[in-house]
C-alpha cells in the first residue's frame, strides 16, 4: 500500500521546468539507492523525459532506460521510464509526470506528483489529490521555489 504521496507544486507553467524538476527528484532518489519508476502519460512524453535525463545536469549521470509492458530486463537501471503503471518493475518511488493517477497504488510505497502552474494541470492535480485522500493515503504538499 502507498505510504505517502508528495505533491510538488511549481510556480512555472512550462513542461521543461516540470520535467527538469522530475529529473532532479530522480537523481536524488538514485543517489539514495532507490529504484524509481517514472510514469509518463504517453510514449512521446516518456521519450522526451528519457532524453532530458541525459542532459539536465552536465555534472551527473542517472542510469535509466525506457520500458514497456512485457519487456524483461536484467539488471534494471536505477530509473525505469514507462507509460504503464502495471509495468513489471518494483520501485521505491513513482514519479508521476503524466496526468492520471496510477491505479496500482498498492504496489508503490511512495509516489511523487509534480504539478505546475498550468490551470489544466492544476485541475487534474486537484482531482488526483482528492482521489488519494479518498484512498486514505498520507499526503504532503510542497511549494517549490525554483
Amino acid at each position: 500500500m502507498t505510504e505517502r504521496v508528495d505533491f510538488y507544486v511549481l510556480k512555472r507553467t512550462d513542461a521543461k521546468a516540470r520535467n527538469v524538476f522530475a529529473c532532479r527528484l530522480a537523481e536524488k532518489a538514485y543517489l539514495k539507492q532507490h529504484q524509481v519508476l517514472v510514469l509518463a502519460g504517453n510514449e512521446a512524453q516518456a521519450r522526451e523525459f528519457d532524453d532530458l535525463l541525459w542532459t539536465f545536469n552536465d555534472d551527473s549521470f542517472v542510469p535509466h532506460a525506457l520500458y514497456r509492458s512485457g519487456e524483461a530486463a536484467a539488471p534494471l537501471p536505477a530509473v525505469c521510464i514507462g507509460t504503464d503503471p502495471d509495468i513489471a518493475v518494483q520501485a521505491d518511488l513513482v514519479l508521476n509526470i503524466g496526468e492520471h493517477r496510477p491505479d496500482s497504488l498498492h504496489r508503490f510505497a511512495r509516489i511523487a506528483e509534480i504539478i505546475d502552474a498550468d490551470e489544466q494541470r492544476r485541475r487534474l492535480g486537484r482531482e488526483r489529490f482528492k482521489s488519494y485522500r479518498d484512498a486514505r493515503v498520507t499526503l504532503e504538499t510542497h511549494q517549490v521555489d525554483e
